[in-house]
């Protein structure tokens, strides 16, 4: 039995080192949405499951870091 109602593939991204991030957006049972982060290094995952408010800081601090380098 899943706590998610939907989980719905937002894209993906080939990072350097052969690693894949998925973007998933998830809907909890109770109409909660976050948003997944996978990692994929090989046969080694790593999920990153944001609020809305965390991924808008983590939104915020990518295109900083961007636009300085």
């Amino acid at each position: 039995m899943s706590v998610y109602e939907n989980v719905e593939d937002k894209g993906e991204i080939s990072a350097p080192w052969g690693k894949r991030i998925e973007i998933q957006e998830l809907t909890y049972e109770a109409g909660v949405k976050h948003l997944r982060l996978r990692i994929r290094e090989g046969r080694r995952i790593t999920d990153l499951e944001l609020a809305p408010d965390t991924a808008l800081q983590l939104a915020a601090a990518l295109e900083n870091w961007v636009e300085k380098i």
